[in-house]
């Protein structure tokens, strides 16, 4: 069985196979292992520099690459853009290639512009990882979102999962249905109309607006945040008002009651409390949030740490 991927990339859960996925989980397992030691390092990276590039705004996904990068005792390297007009083309290429002059051997990035990735991969001498690219994928999230169902179930083939929310807009969606199908696991769409895209069932999963028949369905429910950016100027542009969306796709102690079963809870956070889900939802046994965090961590360091492994000593691909 080979311990490398069969991609020099992470752009996206398209470019892997179902055993890279299974390749990269077995990986982050040994890493977990490594997080619950006092000393929380391993000298995996220690001859690799690592760039992260944030042309949007980003806390979360930053720091857990970050941390990721630091356990493994890679150099790291922060550069954030959210503020400039830097977009994909010479520009970017340009900057990203002012950072590798200074010979980085990674490029984690996350930019506006669905493709960038792609793009960055085929004009810089780099391994590059996606840490999202506008509204197409968000690869890492995927992944850490699978491992932790696989975590809590036992497995992911079989499982049902219903992905709630903001379908439109979301590059967690998109990534979330393509590695969970290659992983044999059911999906099912629910949302708003407006926030549901027309080429949903193409990709192979069931849809319905009803959330109720949704989670009667599910094993699993990810509930989405709503993406106020992402909707217009009035930041609703796409249902009435975050009450009324809140009344008909929102998370709650009695409509959760009313399923009749358990139903595991995740969200990929930040959340929006009191829309897509309440407080009482999100910190109760049910969910497993808080864990999709931690292993945020073990699997970031479990992707970085394949893709390095194609690297030769002098740091190129």
């Amino acid at each position: 069985m080979s311990d490398l991927l069969s991609t020099g990339h992470l752009l996206g859960i398209d470019d892997l196979t179902a055993a890279d996925i299974e390749l990269i989980f077995r990986t982050a397992d040994g890493f977990k292992e490594v997080l619950s030691r006092p000393i929380k390092k391993v000298p995996s990276l220690r001859d690799i520099t690592i760039a992260n590039l944030f042309f949007e705004n980003s806390t979360r996904t930053r720091i857990s690459f970050e941390l990721a990068e630091k356990r493994l005792s890679a150099d790291v390297v922060n550069f954030s853009s959210s503020g400039s007009s830097t977009k994909k083309g010479e520009t970017l290429v340009d900057t990203v290639n002012n950072i590798l002059s200074m010979k980085v051997d990674m490029v984690v990035m996350r930019h506006p512009d669905p493709g960038a990735a792609v793009f960055l991969s085929r004009h810089v001498d780099s391994r590059i990882v996606n840490a999202g690219d506008g509204t197409h994928e968000h690869p890492t999230q995927a992944l850490l979102d699978a491992y932790s169902i696989r975590e809590k179930l036992g497995k992911v083939s079989g499982v049902k999962v219903a992905i709630v929310g903001d379908i439109l807009h979301s590059r967690v969606a998109l990534s979330n249905i393509l590695c969970l199908r290659k992983l044999g696991a059911e999906v099912m769409l629910c949302g708003p109309t407006t926030l549901m895209p027309r080429y949903a069932k193409e990709l192979g999963v069931q849809v319905t607006h009803d959330l109720n028949e949704a989670l009667r369905w599910c094993d699993v429910a990810n509930m989405l945040r709503i993406q106020l950016e992402r909707q217009g100027s009035d930041g609703v542009a796409n249902f009435p008002s975050l009450r009324e969306y809140a009344m008909l796709f929102g998370l709650d102690r009695k409509r959760y009651g009313a399923i009749g079963k358990d139903v595991v809870i995740m969200h990929p956070g930040p959340i929006n409390r009191g829309v897509e889900i309440t407080s009482e939802m999100a910190d109760s046994a049910s969910s497993i949030i808080l864990d999709q965090v931690e292993n945020g961590v073990a699997i970031r360091m479990a992707v970085l740490f394949l893709l390095a492994g194609g690297l030769d000593r002098a740091g190129r691909a």
